[in-house]
């Protein structure tokens, strides 16, 4: 009961320096905790992981047993710690920086700022630019002509683009027929399209890094897997060997796509629904108000 009594008094008295900003930095740490093992989760960085905590639990037994030798050699390997963990998980802090760049809080900024995520002339261009790849994507899938096409959105794909061979063309199923002939130069590599226009074709992607879960998928695929997970592009690829359409987005692969479905899906995508600006909203109540005049 002694032992009871002096911890609840040590928590009464560690309670009452307790603070507002104790909770929030609590709350903020949490946070950070949370956002990096999500981060890393089916990741090759987890096993990486748990291999440093392993070394941990050696250090620690190291001390217990008094070794020596062994808790020297793991001392000085945590005193650099902070460079290798830079080194070693540098595509995860990539795109953990990435993902910060496109968060919610980013696209309010540029919304308030900047007046809106896109321009009606610029949705127009993207959207023609998805029928475009849809039909054709539909004539690859009846000849079984292999593609891929990349869209890429906030983050750019210069040194991808860098690859290949830089075009600046509208879209058109012409463009795209005669990109992905087989006998074509530029056929063995993505294209990649930015802003509703063909900004670069015979792109090199990289392949995922990740484990497939997926069967009957090549080295197409892969890449298109591979270049969404390290940048929130959206790829769609047609197979060589089977017709099927399918969609890489963040990672994961979607299939078996028909025409209607890849437009829907890449419209959500690539032309997300801006909420109401101000002025439209006043517009709008002041057209309500007129019609109700007229009545």
């Amino acid at each position: 009961m002694q032992i009871i009594a002096e911890w609840f008094n040590n928590f009464i008295a560690l309670m009452s320096t307790f603070r507002f900003n104790d909770l929030i930095d609590i709350l903020l740490i949490s946070l950070l905790i949370y956002s990096v093992l999500k981060l890393i989760r089916d990741t090759r960085a987890e096993q990486l992981l748990k291999g440093l905590l392993f070394i941990f639990v050696i250090y620690v037994f190291a001390m217990i047993l008094d070794l020596m030798m062994v808790t020297t050699i793991i001392k000085v390997v945590f005193e650099s710690a902070v460079v290798l963990i830079v080194i070693v998980f540098q595509p995860e802090i990539r795109k953990a920086l990435e993902q910060l760049g496109r968060s919610k809080f980013a696209k309010t900024y540029k919304m308030i700022f900047q007046g809106g995520l896109l321009s009606d002339a610029e949705r127009e261009d993207i959207y023609k630019s998805i029928v475009d790849v849809a039909d054709s994507a539909i004539l690859f899938s009846h000849t079984k002509t292999g593609a891929l096409f990349v869209f890429e959105r906030e983050t750019h794909l210069t040194d991808i683009a860098a690859t290949g061979t830089e075009l600046n063309a509208q879209t058109s199923t012409a463009i795209f027929g005669n990109l992905f002939f087989n006998k074509a130069p530029l056929h063995d590599g993505a294209c990649i399209i930015r802003q509703g226009k063909v900004y670069a074709a015979g792109c090199i992607l990289p392949l995922n890094s990740n484990e497939i879960r997926y069967t009957g998928v090549g080295t197409r695929h892969r890449a298109a897997l591979g270049v969404s997970e390290v940048s929130d592009a959206v790829v769609v690829v047609v197979s060589e060997e089977t017709g099927i359409i399918s969609m890489a987005v963040d990672g994961v692969l979607k299939r078996n796509l028909e025409r209607d479905q890849l437009v829907s899906d890449l419209q959500k995508l690539l032309i997300p629904e801006e909420p109401d600006k101000p002025a439209d909203r006043l517009k709008r109540v002041a057209k309500r108000r007129s019609k109700k005049d007229e009545k």
